[in-house]
């Protein structure tokens, strides 16, 4: 990226700095906000629904390019490859679909419907933060005194999750999050996974869902589809979300047991990181890496910090739902103090994936920023 001295916040700032720098004062209005505004900056999606703020294709080419320059600037070299191939299955999907699905909107799934806001003043000295999101990507950082304090919720998602391309191998954006996972129920002997394997039943989406808190108090159960969207869905449209629900759940075999048993809880469920074997546990860190490395380097190393010593790494539970083989519905959940992975691929025949990176602590750079308003207000 050039001078090595800069750090990832100062190519946040340029980039926001040239994003905002060339949009009109209609443009500004839609994607410029306070970052005062918590409940706003707080939400997150990862449906087709409006994520809040300028849309791509209300951009001009040259902002089109500057908001995939910012959003570069929060993910590493893979994790932007990535998100941008997640981008271009909206294309795929729609013809998976027959070009059929309207969600409300003209073109339901469109690669132009990628939102970016940013909160607050880049070029003060006061915190900011930015978001991009759309369907299936969501990516958020939070800067605090020229240093970024805040990196998730990071969600990718990829629907589908492979599909064919000219020669012997399938596109697979989210591949290492399955696979690495797999191979660690798998390692897992019998005693292990009747710790593990908490129900034979997946939930059909996160448990956790869009919530901007997670692990306050026990009882989170999986939100209703129609609920994670900004808007709550009405007439036929909402009728048809309600009936998707329902055969997603029944071709599941979803039960208030197999709901019960994934139910979101402050100590996690599962098998303890400190019951693995060293070979179980380099693999349950590999599985984790996966998930920071979306992050630039010097990011990633902070949330490494949070799993990367063996203290820490105890301090986390490994759960499983659903079969354990290729293309049979499943969900796990890697839980801890200061982080939390949830993935799914339970949809669309097993070809649907959902995956999200968490600190139930500081989330948004919820905590840091508390502290930043503490540590001012104390000073005055």
């Amino acid at each position: 990226m050039g001078d090595d001295r800069r750090t990832t916040a100062d190519y946040m700032q340029r980039a926001a700095i040239d994003f905002l720098t060339s949009l009109n004062d209609e443009q500004r209005v839609v994607a410029a906000w306070p970052v005062t505004d918590q409940t706003e900056r707080e939400l997150w999606f990862y449906t087709p629904t409006d994520h809040g703020g300028l849309p791509l294709r209300e951009m001009g080419p040259i902002q089109q390019q500057r908001a995939m320059q910012l959003l570069a600037t929060g993910l590493s070299v893979p994790g932007y490859v990535t998100a941008a191939t997640i981008m271009g299955l909206e294309n795929i999907l729609d013809l998976v679909e027959g070009w059929s699905r309207s969600w409300g909107r003209d073109r339901g799934r469109d690669p132009g419907l990628y939102y970016v806001r940013i909160f607050g003043d880049p070029s003060g000295t006061e915190p900011w933060s930015w978001r991009f999101g759309g369907h299936h990507v969501s990516v958020s950082h939070l800067v605090i005194d020229g240093e970024v304090q805040g990196s998730t919720p990071l969600f990718f998602g990829a629907d589908p999750a492979s599909a064919p391309l000219l020669g012997p191998h399938p596109l697979r954006p989210l591949a290492g999050v399955e696979d690495v996972a797999r191979d660690l129920v798998h390692s897992l002997d019998a005693g292990q996974r009747a710790l593990a394997i908490v129900s034979q039943v997946a939930p059909v989406d996160l448990v956790g869902a869009n919530r901007p808190h997670i692990a306050r108090e026990d009882g989170d159960l999986p939100l209703p589809l129609a609920d994670v969207w900004r808007v709550p869905f009405t007439g036929e449209l909402g009728t048809q979300v309600i009936d998707m629900q329902g055969v997603m759940e029944r071709v599941a075999g979803t039960t208030p047991e197999s709901l019960e048993a994934v139910r979101l809880t402050s100590v996690p469920r599962g098998i303890s990181a400190g019951q693995l074997s060293g070979a179980q546990r380099e693999i349950l860190t590999a599985l984790l890496d996966l998930y920071t490395q979306r992050l630039p380097e010097d990011l990633a190393g902070r949330e490494v910090a949070k799993y990367g010593d063996p203290v820490s790494l105890d301090s986390l539970a490994f759960m499983w739902a659903g079969g354990i083989d290729p293309r049979e519905p499943h969900y796990y959940r890697i839980q801890g103090p200061s982080l939390m992975c949830e993935y799914d691929n339970t949809q669309r025949d097993t070809n649907h994936v959902h995956s999200v990176w968490r600190d139930p602590r500081a989330d948004f750079g919820r905590g840091p920023l508390e502290e930043h308003y503490a540590r001012i207000a104390h000073q005055n």
